[in-house]
């Protein structure tokens, strides 16, 4: 398959990296400054599992042509609109638009660009970023990349994307309901997002102090309910998994949203908290935790853009 990857940050560089080291035909469509630095260095992944550097294929907007298999679509939710109209002229007919981003809104933005059926569900379980010398590296051990047709169901075309990506090292799997997965991530990422962005703090930290397990475990409470009145009751294999997860003493676990904070970065806070309490508030859901993580967290963008307009 031909695959074309949407930016070489921590997610589509890990998943493009390791394709690339396993002699896939992968090309990467970066920005200036980042291919400048990736011709320069290569692109650096530190792993868990092994470390590795590859040469990257690179292309710049204005010279994307041609077509692709598959489009990886790895960016940022507040960069996708800037990215459909850099790559929309290279999607063809049986082309599938594979997006790791976090949340569920730009799945509307990209079904509405695009045929429905081109465009696949997906996300990643996998916990990385980039150092301060532009390498990737991997924190934890876990790669999982996990698609699936919109509608449900298995696929030929899904089942062929799991074997590229389990013979490059990744755990790749095909979900006959790939939307309940997003649904599930989504509750989670909302709790852990909210939770350490409201206090500035680890989970681990959290559950150190006078009620915090409570807290987390209100806003856990608070996103499954939005979730299961969507239609998508969490399983109890999420539960079990994810009450394991919010109650691990010690646990060194932040949001992404947490670490663009503390480096004054924008945020995803608009995609995900703000995405789910509209949702909730839609569907008549009383999420006080939640509607308080996303204030918390679009003051900061507030104050962060009245700081660069008046630099």
């Amino acid at each position: 398959m031909k695959v074309l990857v949407i930016g070489a940050g921590a997610l589509g560089g890990y998943f493009g990296g390791c394709l690339a080291r396993a002699g896939r035909d992968v090309t990467f469509l970066v920005r200036a400054r980042r291919a400048e630095q990736l011709a320069r260095t290569g692109l650096s992944i530190v792993s868990p599992h092994d470390n590795f550097v590859v040469s990257p294929k690179l292309v710049a907007a204005k010279d994307l042509a041609g077509s692709f298999d598959v489009i990886l679509v790895g960016v940022k939710a507040y960069s996708l609109d800037e990215a459909m109209e850099e790559f929309a002229h290279v999607v063809g007919p049986g082309t599938m638009i594979l997006p790791i981003l976090n949340g569920l809104k730009h799945i509307d933005r990209l079904t509405s660009r695009f045929s429905a059926g081109q465009v696949l569900g997906g996300m990643a379980n996998i916990s990385a970023g980039l150092d301060t010398e532009g390498r990737i590296v991997q924190f934890f051990p876990n790669n999982q990349l996990l698609f699936g047709e919109l509608q449900g169901g298995p696929s030929d075309r899904t089942a062929a994307l799991a074997s590229m990506f389990t013979s490059a090292g990744v755990e790749g799997r095909a979900s006959p309901a790939v939307m309940h997965d997003m649904w599930e991530k989504f509750v989670q990422l909302s709790t852990v997002a909210g939770i350490t962005c409201i206090m500035r703090a680890s989970i681990g930290d959290i559950l150190a102090v006078p009620r915090g397990r409570e807290a987390i475990f209100q806003l856990f409470d608070e996103c499954c309910a939005v979730a299961t009145a969507a239609g998508f009751r969490p399983r109890p294999a999420f539960i079990e998994f994810d009450h394991t997860l919010l109650s691990t003493e010690g646990s060194p676990l932040k949001a992404s949203m947490l670490r663009d904070i503390e480096r004054g970065s924008v945020t995803e806070g608009d995609h995900i908290l703000g995405d789910l309490a509209s949702r909730a508030r839609a569907l008549d859901v009383n999420t006080p935790l939640l509607d308080l993580a996303r204030a918390h967290v679009a003051a900061y963008e507030l104050g962060r853009a009245k700081a660069s307009a008046g630099a």
